[in-house]
């Protein structure tokens, strides 16, 4: 399942979830963050993460089935 945007309730696509991992990461790099804050970073990070993989999933799935549809032909 796609990430939510938690203003709108929209899904993002796939770009704007790397961008937000890119953020988290930068954040996490800096050094500037406590422990707790680390931890939920990587929570967040690692949901995002996820996220990237099922968007991922469910492209190649589609391309799957659009290469079959192209084969029977």
């Amino acid at each position: 399942m796609a990430e939510k945007n938690k203003a709108t309730g929209e899904e993002i696509n796939i770009e704007q979830t790397f961008e937000a991992l890119e953020e988290l990461i930068g954040k996490m790099e800096a050094g500037e963050t406590t422990l707790e804050e680390s931890f939920k970073y990587y929570e967040t990070g690692m949901k995002l993460v996820k996220s990237c993989n099922d968007q991922i999933d469910k492209v190649e799935k589609q391309i799957m089935i659009l290469a079959e549809g192209e084969q029977e032909r």
